[in-house]
């Protein structure tokens, strides 16, 4: 357990709206920020006198009234900022979060708590070194700076602040927006951010990279870690698809194990590599126990590892990281996270004539599968000099130059493109009802949506098919039981998968 707090941060146009999400804010919230810059301004009069008259939450309220270019909602004059300030405001609120201008004005004088912030904005970039410094002089109580973030390694600057903050004692909010910044919001509590700011539901954030406050608590814990806790996470160039922290959060929950999984996007995983885990060079002090390693990054990694296992050096690429001793040990969990379930449903695939639409690591990892179980393997993909680099590597087939499989020559068809992911190429489909003819089994390694278009052509066809969530599981599992010793507990995990993905 540690002293952080968790803040609801509440936009909303009418003072009905806003009195409403308070309420159900409460449920998860140490403290509620009201966002008046959201609401309409004749709106503003009627949810502060109702403030004053009706104790509408029992949860202490931060005031904020943010211009645009602050990051606030809308365009906010001076002269509004100061008549909202000096309204009397203050009485009715545990504290306000007063912009540098503001709270050197004496609008700012008689709040009982003074939170001094600072946003940076895209193409304004703030120094955050002298932004500590200048925000401290002005006597605030509480400091936050918010930076912005695409690189996980963007944020290690603010974060290092905590340790500034401590030897000063100064109270701080360190913020790192953008997806790339979540880790931040998620172990700041435990190493001492004074507290971390979380929608009231996913869909309703007020800042970019915002969690929803029932994930901060249910999923990631954020009130149990501690300086202890041992950081596990996934490393992507993209992650806000990933549906990995639930399930591995949901396995260490289940076990009682002081361990979080959380998101690490970069595109740079030498600098990642640099700047965050290696022992010598590394920039943070974070308790990392291993990581889950997707794309574009499964088989660069290796690189950075001490040794990996048979089956990841045959496949040529590692999906997994168990950190031991200091030493970085690779695993590739997809061979066997693919096969587990494809053999559920098929028995023995020797003989069989599977296509594998695809030339990347889950592709390479499936070809290694099949062929040590022996299938004969064909890979297609767009770029078909990758496909014949790929078969020459695992010692399969390439298909033809067009990309294209003839229906009845294929037993088995596995998808190893992103085609049919939320948020990317929904409708798209390798292969649609009328091609497959002769297929006995489908099988979708996209499991966002659970029931992608290639499914539901499968399920048109009258042809068996499996979905991604199988594989995820399996494979997960496995990381499981490489990182902990212990057994997977599959149920949570597969039960967190899918309520993550509804």
């Amino acid at each position: 357990m540690n002293s952080g707090k968790i803040c609801i941060s509440i936009c909303a146009k009418t003072a009905e709206e806003l009195f409403k999400k308070m309420a159900r804010a409460e449920q998860h919230a140490d403290r509620i920020e009201v966002r008046f810059d959201c609401l309409e301004p004749r709106e503003i009069p009627r949810a502060l006198e109702r403030l004053k008259n009706d104790r509408v939450v029992h949860t202490p309220l931060i005031a904020t009234f943010r211009p645009s270019s602050e990051g606030g909602d809308r365009v906010i004059t001076d002269e509004e900022r100061v008549a909202f300030w000096t309204g009397g405001i203050n009485k009715d609120f545990w504290g306000g979060d007063f912009e540098e201008d503001m709270i050197e004005h004496s609008v700012a004088a008689n709040w009982r708590n003074r939170i001094c912030s600072q946003h940076e904005s895209a193409g304004q970039p703030i120094g955050v070194a002298e932004a500590y410094e200048r925000l401290g002089e002005t006597g605030a109580s509480i400091l936050k700076i918010a930076v912005l973030a695409e690189e996980a390694t963007d944020a290690i600057e603010i974060w290092n602040l905590l340790d500034q903050a401590k030897r000063d004692g100064k109270p701080l909010i360190p913020v790192a927006m953008n997806e790339a910044g979540k880790w931040t919001r998620i172990l700041g509590s435990a190493h001492g951010a004074y507290l971390t700011y979380a929608s009231l539901e996913t869909g309703s954030e007020t800042a970019p990279g915002q969690i929803s406050a029932e994930d901060m608590v249910n999923v990631f814990r954020v009130r149990e870690l501690d300086a202890n806790t041992e950081v596990f996470g996934i490393i992507a160039g993209e992650t806000s698809y990933t549906a990995s922290p639930w399930m591995h959060n949901a396995a260490f929950r289940a076990a009682e194990m002081n361990r979080v999984f959380i998101p690490l996007q970069t595109t740079d995983l030498d600098e990642f590599m640099k700047r965050m885990v290696d022992p010598e060079t590394r920039e943070v002090d974070l308790n990392f126990g291993g990581f889950s390693v997707t794309n574009p990054h499964k088989r660069s990694i290796i690189e950075h590892l001490d040794r990996i296992d048979e089956t990841a050096s045959n496949i040529g690429a590692v999906n997994t990281v168990k950190i031991e001793d200091g030493k970085l040990y690779g695993y590739n969990t997809d061979a066997p996270g693919f096969m587990g379930p494809l053999k559920k449903v098929l028995g023995d695939v020797k003989g069989a004539r599977v296509a594998i639409a695809g030339a990347g690591g889950a592709a390479r990892a499936c070809a290694y599968a099949l062929k040590q179980e022996g299938a004969k393997v064909t890979i297609f993909a767009r770029r078909h000099r990758r496909a014949e680099k790929l078969a020459e590597e695992i010692g399969v087939t390439a298909g033809n130059a067009n990309n294209s499989f003839r229906p009845g020559t294929v037993d088995i068809l596995v998808n190893a493109t992103p085609l049919g992911t939320k948020g990317g190429e929904m409708e798209a489909t390798i292969a649609t009802a009328s091609q497959m003819n002769g297929i006995k089994l489908v099988y979708d390694l996209v499991y966002n949506p659970i029931q992608t278009r290639l499914i539901r052509e499968a399920l048109k066809a009258g042809v068996a098919a499996l979905g991604g969530l199988d594989m995820v599981v399996a494979q997960g599992r496995r990381q499981f039981e490489i990182w902990t010793g212990e057994q997977a507990p599959i149920a949570a995990m597969t039960a967190a998968v899918k309520m993550k993905l509804k």
